[in-house]
């Protein structure tokens, strides 16, 4: 049979890399409920809290009353309307860039940039543990596609040396999502600059949480004007939905007139973007949501390293314990949810081979006692040598 799915299912069940989502029977946030029982949730990217923030849910209510609730169209056709434009506007402001564009996620954003900018001939080059949206973006630009080890500038140097492509553009995140360390941007600036090649950076997970202001890891790191193409995501640090792109006047009106995955899909409801008005001035304002959640990374780390955890090189609220086996991590999990908390196991090929671990992830919406109780819980675990 030439669709032989039920092998492929089983083998994903042996292998112990079977997923399914969740049904929660609540909003995001501190707790989630899942099959009627409430657990300190930590595993959600909300990480200032605000993604069930009163004045952001009453923002996205009033909204919707006076906007609907579906924008009807694409944004070239007749689906881009004022909350639209105010939220492109207010993100370029907050990011120093002349314009921003929204898309209906970062998925979208990432793979419409790659295409629209480089084609036959040209060059992109990856981290190598970049986000899928960014690797697939890659492969479906039709570019000479490059990866490089993680975080290795020199290597990327090389690259670049070796380069003779029309268009050479680096991309890379910002944070990466299942290790929570940071790329070195300055590093990756200059060695595009030496090499006429353009830098992208993908920061979902740097957005709202790196900076005073919560602009981001180019501006946390100092390289904010030497990066051409800035993505980032609503659905993360700022509470929302969908995801923007932000760079010159020249690439917004490319991405409007060449990116398919802006041209030919909805746009976001009107009363999201008006919510995301919202939660970005709070993000920006509200500096006491980063100071909580600085503390209770260290806090966190502090006591998982007493346990004996392998923890990674991260001081976002990207935690993830290195467990190795699929299996031993499945079984950490579930013991954790048995005790009342809900931490999920990621597992190849989300991660490297041999790399399975809990991604803890923290809030501004946990108090220390909730990290507290997810140390002792996580005490058990081990003296039940899971």
């Amino acid at each position: 049979m030439a669709f032989d799915l039920a092998a492929d299912l089983a083998a994903r069940h042996e292998q112990h890399r079977y997923r399914h989502p969740l049904i929660q029977d609540g909003p995001c946030g501190r707790y989630a409920v899942v099959d009627g029982r409430q657990y300190l949730n930590f595993c959600s990217n909300d990480y200032l809290g605000l993604a069930n923030d009163p004045a952001v849910i009453t923002a996205f209510q009033e909204a919707a009353a006076d906007w609907g609730v579906g924008s009807g169209a694409s944004h070239l056709v007749c689906g881009h309307q004022r909350p639209h434009q105010q939220l492109e506007e207010a993100l370029a402001d907050h990011v120093g860039r002349e314009r921003a564009l929204l898309f209906s996620n970062g998925y979208m954003a990432n793979m419409g940039v790659m295409t629209a900018l480089l084609g036959k001939g040209d060059a992109v080059f990856h981290d190598r543990l970049n986000h899928a949206s960014l690797l697939d973006g890659g492969l479906l630009s039709g570019a000479r596609f490059r990866r490089f080890s993680h975080n290795d500038s020199s290597a990327l140097r090389g690259q670049l040396q070796r380069s003779d492509a029309r268009r050479k553009l680096v991309v890379t995140d910002g944070v990466f999502s299942m290790d929570g360390d940071v790329a070195p941007l300055a590093d990756y600036a200059t060695a595009c600059e030496d090499n006429d090649a353009w830098l992208m950076v993908d920061d979902a997970h740097g957005l709202g949480v790196l900076d005073a202001q919560g602009r981001g890891s180019v501006f946390a790191q100092g390289v904010n004007k030497r990066v051409p193409v800035l993505m980032g995501t609503l659905g993360k640090g700022l509470g929302t939905a969908g995801a923007f792109v932000a760079g010159s006047h020249a690439l917004i009106e490319t991405l409007i007139q060449f990116a398919r995955t802006y041209i030919y899909t909805t746009a976001m409801p009107a009363a999201v973007a008006a919510a995301t008005l919202v939660s970005l001035s709070k993000a920006r304002e509200e500096q006491w949501r980063r100071e909580k959640l600085a503390a209770l990374i260290q806090h966190f780390r502090l006591g998982a390293e007493q346990l004996g955890f392998s923890l990674m090189d991260s001081t976002t609220p990207i935690q993830p314990l290195l467990i190795g086996a699929d299996q031993q991590a499945l079984a950490l999990s579930q013991q954790l949810r048995e005790q009342g908390f809900l931490v999920i196991a990621i597992r190849p090929p989300t991660v490297p081979e041999g790399q399975a671990r809990l991604r803890v992830t923290l809030s501004a919406a946990h108090e220390e006692n909730d990290v507290d109780a997810l140390l002792v819980a996580l005490a058990r675990c081990q003296r039940k040598d899971v």
